[in-house]
C-alpha cells in the first residue's frame, strides 16, 4: 500500500506556472505508475497526465498538452507536474494517483490509490 501526498498548489494569475509534487510512502514507488487528475466544482475527475513506472513514457490530456510536463524521481519517491502558460479553465482541485505494477492510463478506474488533492486556482 502507498499514501500519497500532493503539494504545490495556490493562485496563480494566467499565463503563470505551478509546479505541484506528490510524495509517496514506503519503499516501493518504482513499481507504481503514476497519473495526475483534476476536478472542477460540478465536473466529473478528468484526466490530466500519466508517467510509467520509469519514468520513460509520459501521457497527456490534450488540454495540457505543450504546457504541462509530469516526471518522477524514484530516489526521492516523488511525482511531480509542471504547469506552464495556466488558464482559468485549469483550475481546479488536482489528484495524484498511483497504479500497481501498471503503466499508466488515462482512467481514473485504473488507479487504487489517491491522494488529497491540491487546490489551482487560475485568476484571469
Amino acid at each position: 500500500q502507498v499514501q500519497l501526498v500532493e503539494s504545490g498548489g495556490g493562485l496563480v494569475q494566467a499565463g503563470g506556472s505551478l509546479r505541484l509534487s506528490c510524495a509517496a510512502s514506503g519503499r516501493t514507488f518504482s513499481t507504481y505508475a503514476m497519473g495526475w487528475f483534476r476536478q472542477a466544482p460540478g465536473k466529473e475527475r478528468g484526466f490530466v497526465a500519466a508517467i510509467n513506472r520509469s519514468g520513460d513514457s509520459t501521457y497527456y490530456a490534450d488540454s495540457v498538452k505543450g504546457r504541462f510536463t509530469i516526471s518522477r524521481d524514484n530516489v526521492k519517491n516523488t511525482v511531480y507536474l509542471q504547469m506552464n502558460s495556466l488558464i482559468p479553465e485549469d483550475t481546479a482541485v488536482y489528484y495524484c494517483a498511483a497504479q500497481k505494477y501498471g503503466s499508466g492510463s488515462s482512467r481514473y478506474t485504473a488507479y487504487s490509490y489517491w491522494g488529497q488533492g491540491t487546490q489551482v486556482t487560475v485568476s484571469s
